[in-house]
């Protein structure tokens, strides 16, 4: 399926961005980027039209604190709140806890979303722990550089507003978090 990502400007290889212009990914892969108005006219009746207009559609995060941040750190549920507080726990505080694999797993998820939820695309590992390994590995996110957006390349990106906050992060075209 094809989608139009409209938005704000488009970070170019330079580092710079491309206002007005937007991008169609076709799958996995960025299909054109373009001004918005001539991919809307080329590909308008056949695109559905993802609107960020707020945002700059940029490469997405690299994370190379991953290791630490998952297999280090135990990020609570919402219902551990009253116990545990809502802020990740490190140190003696996680030493402290019960940590079967189910729990390691369910945190890692946990800590995945919050990464995505910043525009991370690719992180550091590699990663010892089984339940951290399969988090990462379903999450979709590589460990492998982050590139700029050219046509025919990978569709890893995040679009993130002037002053920094996630609107959007998508690995190889799928759409993994959208602030609402």
């Amino acid at each position: 399926m094809l989608t139009l990502h409209r938005v704000r400007g488009v970070t170019a290889a330079d580092g710079t961005i491309a206002l007005g212009h937007a991008v169609v990914v076709d799958g996995a892969r960025f299909a054109a980027i373009a001004p918005y108005e001539d991919l809307l006219a080329t590909y308008g009746d056949r695109a559905r039209v993802r609107d960020w207009a707020d945002g700059t559609l940029t490469p997405g995060r690299y994370e190379p604190n991953a290791v630490a941040l998952l297999e280090s750190t135990y990020w609570p549920d919402p219902r551990e709140s009253e116990a545990l507080g809502t802020e990740p726990l490190t140190g003696p505080a996680l030493a402290a806890l019960d940590m079967p694999d189910t729990r390691w797993g369910a945190s890692a998820r946990r800590g995945v979303q919050r990464l995505l939820a910043a525009g991370t695309t690719a992180l550091a590992g590699p990663f010892t722990h089984p339940a951290v390994r399969t988090a990462v590995a379903r999450s979709g996110l590589r460990d492998c550089p982050v590139a700029p957006p050219v046509p025919g390349g990978g569709a890893d990106f995040a679009v993130l507003t002037p002053d920094g906050t996630c609107l959007a992060t998508a690995i190889a075209g799928r759409l993994l978090f959208r602030r609402r």
